[in-house]
């Protein structure tokens, strides 16, 4: 495990267990609250007998259905859950609606239907555990990266509101988010603080996946420019690699964007406004008295760390103290913002280990 976590960039000195991974398929709803199926990666960790506490972890953005925990063995998206199971706890991941086994599109960034993938992925774990001689603890540590630490607050605040009959929230820590979604994040994303490619395919993303649950635009050549209005909503099909993004999208978002583009991105209305505010919801509208930690990592290219001060405001004023750990200069092939998940990683899973000693 050590050796597979290191082929990954991921550090394998927190290793003591071997690992055994599944993937599960189970039952969950989706963003409008229809029955539907999603899957997700769990990993326990060998000849470790008895009960484990559960460690779910959210993963960032991906496009196509295999930038997800249980399709990838020994790589980027998968690591995080494997260190915390070669700890010896039970790595929890959903692949989200839309990702990995699950049928359709996936709903980016909506809130709702990670929490709700997030929670049925922690029952179907609990279900299928004593199968393996394992049950799992009522207390969850929770984390997330990227989009999933948006997807990690939402749990962790489903947790502290009693969703679940069994489970409750242990620890949280969400790293490198872009928690304002609306606010902070597309801010900076429209006047050049977030690195140019990263923010056309996120620009673009954002209009086509909240189009696809809040009817954003009438017609892509409302938003987009041409020859990109007849292309780029298909590029987010689920089906297309992040290689095909790159080369299916402009440099920059002049060339992405018309102005009509620009302008609902700088001054939502409506519809997106609505769900802008949801999604930026995740640290302001609720409180725990469990333990959190924000982690970032200095100069991120990708979430600019206002987000993190944000959400580290907003929980204060709720009465929680949430302290940020900044993970300094850490890149992973040359991105400081892929850099703070493998350097949060090794943090966390030994914070974590810490918690379930006392």
């Amino acid at each position: 495990m050590a050796a597979e976590l290191g082929a990954a960039g991921f550090e394998g000195g927190t290793v003591r267990y071997g690992v055994v991974a599944y993937r599960l398929v189970y039952r969950t709803v989706g963003p409008y609250g229809r029955p539907t199926t999603a899957s997700g990666l769990l990993a326990l960790p060998l000849n470790r007998e008895g009960r484990l506490q559960a460690v779910s972890f959210a993963h960032g953005t991906g496009s196509h259905k295999n930038d997800s925990p249980s399709m990838q063995r020994g790589a980027f998206v998968s690591a995080p859950v494997i260190a915390h199971a070669a700890a010896g706890a039970a790595g929890v991941a959903p692949d989200y609606l839309g990702m990995g086994k699950g049928p359709g599109l996936h709903p980016w960034m909506d809130i709702g239907s990670e929490t709700t993938a997030s929670l049925d992925m922690l029952r179907a774990a609990r279900a299928f555990a004593p199968r393996t001689g394992h049950a799992l603890e009522r207390k969850v540590m929770v984390t997330g990266f990227s989009q999933g630490a948006s997807a990690a607050l939402g749990l962790g605040r489903a947790l502290e509101a009693g969703e679940d009959h069994w489970f409750r929230l242990g620890a949280l820590a969400p790293v490198s988010g872009a928690y304002d979604f609306g606010g902070t994040w597309l801010s900076a994303l429209l006047d050049g603080r977030i690195e140019p490619k990263s923010s056309v395919l996120y620009a673009a993303y954002t209009l086509v996946a909240f189009n696809r649950l809040h009817h954003v635009y009438d017609s892509p050549g409302e938003v987009f420019r041409a020859p990109y209005d007849s292309t780029v909503e298909a590029l987010f099909d689920g089906a297309h690699t992040g290689k095909q993004l790159m080369r299916g999208t402009p440099d920059t978002l002049d060339e992405l964007l018309t102005e009509h583009g620009r302008e609902l991105l700088a001054h939502p209305t409506g519809p997106l406004a609505a769900a802008l505010r949801t999604t930026g919801a995740v640290c302001t509208d609720w409180a725990t008295g469990a333990p959190v930690r924000l982690y970032m990592a200095t100069g991120d290219e990708q979430a600019v760390t206002a987000n993190t001060e944000h959400c580290r405001q907003a929980l204060h004023k709720n009465g929680v103290d949430a302290p940020v750990v900044d993970l300094g200069a850490v890149d992973y092939q040359g991105s400081r913002h892929l850099g703070s998940n493998v350097a949060a990683t090794s943090a966390i899973v030994r914070w974590f280990g810490e918690l379930r000693q006392q």
